[in-house]
């Protein structure tokens, strides 16, 4: 169920106006749902009753604090791929023991980090990085709780970009190499194993490749374990998709976690799962403010003051995010096709191509759908234009959670040499 919803004529987030919000963030802004992203992470905590497990919600597709915080408080773990995102999650009250940390270049630096600050286990993508682990944790006195990420060379059938399991992806240990290291790793005196994990990509719109995929870890768990090999932990990683385009589709959360009970209710490990995209697209909106409409030869474009750098996933995607007016037009008037575009220097800065929408004017407001996952984090400053505003809304209470940052704030951060 969509928390973002028209009435009389006027998106509204949960309770809460669009204008209403703009009016206290200006424009662009994303706008989060609180009561959705509960709704979506208990989907999977529900999901998988009766197992022991962990929903580790993936914090790349987004790392806000209030974000975080509000999943914390629902019991949510975390699965994190740096040193910064580590540092957000424990400033927003996680416990250590509650995170998974995955990424395959990890450093020394944020080894010691989560070494020191507390982790569920670290997911090894390498031997290299398992020498490296078992020498820092030697070095801070310790021992490092540890699993195996292998690469089970299965294609996940979704964005090249976004695909990571693989043989020729850079994630994770061969499959085929893993019982050599896995029992290597039991050898060291400054490492725990664990278990194994295995993520094979994002926006995966069929349960096959996730079949595929866990019957070889259920397969290679079985085999470690007949070895002697203490596995007690399976992450199984996330990249379940969701639908943006109307219709589109994609299994349900139910029946994803459905699957894992089949395949793993009879066992005795411990399952974790790594949502992200799942519960964050549908959970967030953003908005944008119509600066002009420009004709051109075969064309007509719909120039937005939301720009490649505020939301980047249709320049490095192609990726389809539904565009509607915040105030709904008279239903008489027609829809008109045109291109929407933003106002960066480059011609990738294209939100959607030949888009049917009414005549709108300057000063319009329009939302894109889906756009809570891989948004605001993937923001930057290009063209020096402030980065995007962050608004949450629990049902009629609205917070700015990210205020858009200034021109004079931006230039600050910069410093001249005393010799210039």
């Amino acid at each position: 169920m969509s928390h973002f919803l028209y009435r009389a004529g006027v998106l509204h987030a949960e309770d809460v106006p669009v204008p209403a919000i703009i009016a206290e963030t200006d424009s662009p802004v994303y706008i989060y749902s609180a009561t959705s992203f509960r709704q979506r992470y208990r989907a999977f905590a529900l999901g998988l009753t009766g197992l022991d497990h962990l929903v580790c919600y993936a914090v790349k597709a987004n790392s806000n604090q209030a974000i975080l915080r509000l999943l914390a408080d629902q019991g949510a773990g975390f699965d994190v791929v740096s040193g910064g995102e580590y540092a957000r999650v424990r400033a927003a009250g996680a416990r250590g023991d509650a995170i998974v940390f995955s990424g395959v270049g990890k450093t020394g630096t944020e080894l010691r980090q989560a070494l020191s600050g507390g982790v569920r286990h670290v997911n090894v993508e390498s031997e290299p990085e398992l020498e490296l682990l078992n020498d820092v944790a030697a070095g801070l006195g310790c021992v490092a709780p540890a699993s195996l990420r292998v690469n089970p060379d299965v294609d996940a059938a979704t964005h090249e970009k976004i695909s990571t399991g693989r043989a020729g992806d850079k994630f994770g240990i061969p499959l085929a190499r893993v019982p050599a290291v896995f029992a290597h790793a039991q050898s060291l005196t400054h490492v725990e194993m664990h278990g194994i994990a295995v993520h094979i990509g994002s926006q995966i719109t069929s349960l096959e490749p996730f079949a595929a995929a866990w019957q070889k870890i259920a397969a290679l768990a079985g085999e470690l374990r007949a070895s002697g090999l203490p596995v007690t932990r399976l992450d199984l990683g996330g990249g379940l998709g969701v639908a943006y385009r109307p219709g589109e589709p994609v299994p349900a959360i139910s029946d994803f976690c459905d699957l894992i009970k089949r395949l793993f209710g009879a066992s005795d490990f411990t399952i974790e799962i790594e949502p992200g995209r799942n519960i964050a697209a549908e959970s967030g909106i953003l908005v944008a403010s119509v600066i002009l409409e420009k004709t051109i030869p075969q064309t007509r474009l719909l120039v937005l003051d939301a720009g490649m750098n505020d939301f980047a996933r249709p320049s490095l995607y192609d990726a389809h995010h539904t565009v509607m007016p915040v105030i709904a037009k008279e239903a008489d008037l027609p829809n008109q096709t045109v291109d929407i575009v933003g106002p960066v220097c480059e011609s990738a800065d294209r939100f959607g191509r030949r888009r049917p929408l009414p005549p709108l004017d300057p000063g319009d407001l329009v939302a894109f759908s889906m756009a809570g996952a891989y948004g605001a984090v993937m923001a930057s400053e290009y063209n020096s234009r402030p980065l995007v505003a962050e608004a949450l809304v629990d049902g009629d209470q609205l917070c700015v959670i990210r205020p858009r940052a200034t021109i004079d704030t931006m230039i600050a951060r910069d410093i001249i040499p005393p010799w210039m």
